[in-house]
């Protein structure tokens, strides 16, 4: 059985997007970052704990995607999640949960918090693709 490699989209996502990538490994964020750019998405932010995350939050340009890992130091993924629903400024975000954190008990009470989706590490470029595509076209059918 051949593998079938993984290409790029025919048709790229909206470019205009602001991308928070939330992550306390480098290398993930990078793995993470590297997609997104084979996407098409260049304007993306990276933040190494929910603490940074939170004041680039603050920042301009408008962030208006979160990719948010679980287990950080400082802060973690679900308290970050947590403010942010909370913020009249912020709670409209859609927040991308990628962790290790696999089991369902993780699952239900990322989604409770209020996580828009949520992909289990280790994952493919093909997995975050059609997660981002679904939350966009979410978000999109919402306005």
């Amino acid at each position: 059985m051949t593998q079938k490699k993984w290409q790029a989209p025919l048709d790229k996502i909206d470019a205009d997007i602001n991308i928070l990538v939330v992550d306390d490994e480098q290398i993930m964020r990078q793995i993470i970052g590297n997609i997104l750019k084979f996407l098409g998405l260049t304007k993306v932010s990276y933040a190494s704990d929910g603490g940074a995350a939170w004041l680039r939050l603050q920042m301009k340009p408008a962030i208006d995607l979160i990719l948010l890992d679980w287990n950080m130091p400082k802060m973690n993924g679900p308290e970050l999640l947590g403010m942010i629903r909370k913020s009249e400024d912020f709670k409209n975000i859609p927040v991308l949960m990628i962790t290790a954190e696999g089991t369902r008990e993780h699952i239900l009470k990322a989604m409770e918090i209020g996580a828009t989706n949520y992909v289990v590490k280790p994952f493919t470029p093909i997995v975050i693709e059609k997660k981002i595509r679904r939350i966009l076209k979410e978000k999109e059918e919402s306005l």
